[in-house]
């Protein structure tokens, strides 16, 4: 079999890095012991493999294309090996155990948790809207070493057990050779560095706890539930990271007149029955009642018209009298009729409505029952049935 290592995995001599990395995971999934386990394709996953780090080290493959020999530098060499993640790489299509996860030391600076608060507001003060001030417990940048986590007038030191990469390698013997894997290192949590002396104030945390007061502007219309989101006022991020979100959840308390639903209020008034009979007048409060100052223009009250003969459950509408819309616009006013029926009436009263109910020819009533409600289409189709 040729010891060429372009031959062996496919490419031509002027292919890039990213070619022969694709070439070599196309037939790593194919000759790979766990898919092909007979010996002679395990032989050729091994030049395979072979050939990928000859030409996947910069060094080695200038120096095969010099004329080296493929063996001496590096075809199964003492002490090499070939990295586990690219292994990984060719049936993941990431990084050994971490789907392609950045190598090299991480940053100890991140980015703040978001937070959550409850704010309890009246129903006036959700539909109309208010400026409200909190206070809110989270974690600030500390002052004392701005951030840094380092006390004053020191700073962080190379890592003298990963010398600043933030890994370490463990190399493992198998049938394959040498299988070489980077790990966090232990000594300084992956961060290439170490703080030998750590600000007192955060024990090098970057941050402490605190309490802060913050103004908040919940807008028109928002509802029970509703969460208004403040950018950047969460949790500080550790090693002096840009601070998360402050999520403020709107909790709207009953209100004793008006039910919203939607962007619509309703309400019931009773009317007893002379004037649910005769009509009449009422002047009926507004939601606006609940946040208008004394010096207030904004009218505050409705004169609701009732019409002579209202039923019970009869149910009155008034356009725009409702809760502001988020998106523009204002819901409605409905506004729900309950007739009264007396209870107890003196012996006047009661001659009065029993010359009132012979009169009207009820002294006797039937009790007549009312048929269900037919639609338009089946009132048709009853008359085209006869």
């Amino acid at each position: 079999m040729t010891q060429d290592p372009y031959e062996i995995l496919g490419v031509s001599r002027d292919a890039s890095a990213d070619e022969i990395k694709k070439a070599y995971r196309k037939l790593a999934r194919q000759l790979h012991p766990d898919v092909n386990p007979d010996p002679e394709t395990q032989d050729r996953f091994k030049d395979v493999s072979r050939a990928y780090e000859v030409l996947s080290d910069a060094g080695k493959r200038q120096a095969y294309d010099r004329g080296g020999d493929a063996f001496s530098q590096g075809f199964g060499g003492a002490g090499q090996g070939f990295s586990f993640t690219d292994i990984m790489d060719a049936f993941f299509g990431g990084g050994a155990g971490g789907g392609g996860a950045q190598r090299g030391p991480r940053s100890r600076a991140r980015r703040g948790q978001d937070a959550l608060i409850r704010l309890d507001a009246t129903l006036a003060e959700a539909a109309f809207g208010v400026t409200r001030e909190i206070k809110v417990d989270t974690a600030l940048t500390c002052e004392a070493c701005s951030g840094e986590g380092t006390a004053p007038g020191t700073s962080p030191t190379t890592c003298e057990t990963c010398h600043g990469q933030g890994e370490v390698a463990v190399v493992q013997r198998s049938f394959l050779g040498e299988i070489r894997t980077l790990r966090p290192c232990a000594a300084c949590r992956g961060f290439g560095s170490v703080i030998p002396d750590p600000c007192r104030e955060c024990s090098g945390d970057g941050r402490v706890r605190t309490r802060r007061t913050l103004t908040v502007k919940i807008p028109a219309g928002v509802d029970h539930g509703t969460r208004v989101q403040l950018t950047g006022q969460g949790e500080v991020g550790p090693g002096g990271g840009p601070a998360g979100d402050l999520y403020v959840e709107i909790h709207v308390a009953p209100h004793k007149t008006f039910t919203r639903h939607g962007n619509d209020l309703h309400t019931t008034i009773s009317l007893p029955m002379t004037a649910a009979a005769l009509g009449t007048q009422l002047t009926l409060p507004l939601l606006e009642a609940d946040v208008a100052s004394a010096d207030s223009e904004t009218s505050t009250t409705f004169d609701l018209e009732v019409k002579a003969g209202t039923q019970s459950g009869t149910e009155q509408v008034i356009r725009g009298f409702g809760v502001p819309s988020l998106r523009g616009g204002r819901g409605d006013l409905v506004v729900s009729i309950s007739v009264d029926t007396p209870t107890r009436l003196d012996p006047r009263q009661e001659e009065l409505l029993r010359e009132l109910a012979a009169i009207r020819g009820e002294e006797t009533p039937d009790g007549q029952v009312e048929a269900p409600h037919t639609s338009m289409f089946g009132r048709l189709r009853n008359a085209f049935q006869g």
